[in-house]
């Protein structure tokens, strides 16, 4: 930290940062700055009232599309999954105010509408990205048991299945599968959720069943990398849940289905 400043000012300053369009005052500067004092504990007396100027970033400009405001929504969301990610090592913060960020960050990452990933000029708004980093964040925290989980992880399906949404390029599946994967980590929720839970996203990530005008791989092609992506987390990833075996049967059904036909035998009867 910079000697001649006041603490109370430099926040401030960097929170304000944290929505510029540049992305070396944005991505450079404001957010690693913050990450890396609330990682060393500068901020752990002023850890609630941070947490809460980081929440009410998520709703500046919450509806729009196109314009800057991502860019505040965004970089809100990672600095205060850093505040959670704090009290997740050091047990800081009382229940309720973590419950509390935890449905600020689902209420804004259902109502995000600005999915863009990298912006030419001004760099990554990945609000979708940081928002399941968000969730990842939220799913190791002490204070959540089965049912907040659940919840967490029918959040990333309404998230991913959302009608109209833009197909998401710029690895925002595997991050949700990455989040996802944090949740299974737990260990707490029942086979009876998590298969019908994939079962609904491969309901939603068949190009092959769709009719109408619209391209039936953008209306499908968010749910089905997805299930691509968790399907090689489970696979290849450290730490499994110990429901992977039972999981990778079910996105390997999931995939079978709704992939069908690539994997037929090929016709050598001419």
């Amino acid at each position: 930290m910079p000697s001649d400043r006041h603490l109370d000012d430099l926040t401030v300053e960097l929170t304000t940062m944290l929505g510029s369009p540049d992305p070396e005052q944005r991505d450079g500067t404001a957010y690693p700055a913050l990450a890396t004092w609330i990682e060393r504990g500068v901020y752990d007396d002023l850890l609630p009232g941070l947490g809460d100027g980081m929440a009410a970033g998520l709703t500046v400009g919450l509806g729009e599309r196109g314009t800057d405001s991502v860019f505040r929504r965004s970089f809100s969301a990672l600095a205060l999954a850093e505040c959670l990610a704090r009290d997740n090592e050091r047990n800081i913060l009382p229940s309720d105010r973590v419950f509390d960020w935890g449905d600020r960050i689902a209420s804004w990452y259902l109502r995000e509408r600005d999915t863009r990933g990298f912006v030419p000029g001004k760099g990554w708004a990945h609000a979708i990205a940081h928002g399941a980093d968000a969730i990842g964040i939220l799913a190791q925290s002490p204070h959540f048991a089965t049912n907040e989980l659940t919840v967490l992880l029918d959040v990333l399906a309404d998230r991913l299945l959302m009608p109209g949404s833009d197909l998401l390029l710029a690895g925002e599946t595997d991050r949700v599968a990455a989040a996802t994967m944090q949740i299974l980590r737990r260990n707490v929720i029942s086979l009876k959720v998590l298969e019908p839970w994939v079962a609904r996203v491969a309901q939603a990530a068949n190009p092959f069943r769709s009719s109408g005008e619209d391209d039936p791989y953008a209306l499908t092609g968010n749910a089905q990398a997805f299930l691509r992506s968790l399907h090689l987390q489970l696979t290849l990833a450290g730490d499994p849940p110990r429901a992977r075996p039972d999981l990778i049967l079910s996105l390997v059904d999931a995939l079978k289905a709704t992939n069908f036909p690539f994997l037929s035998l090929p016709d050598t009867s001419a």
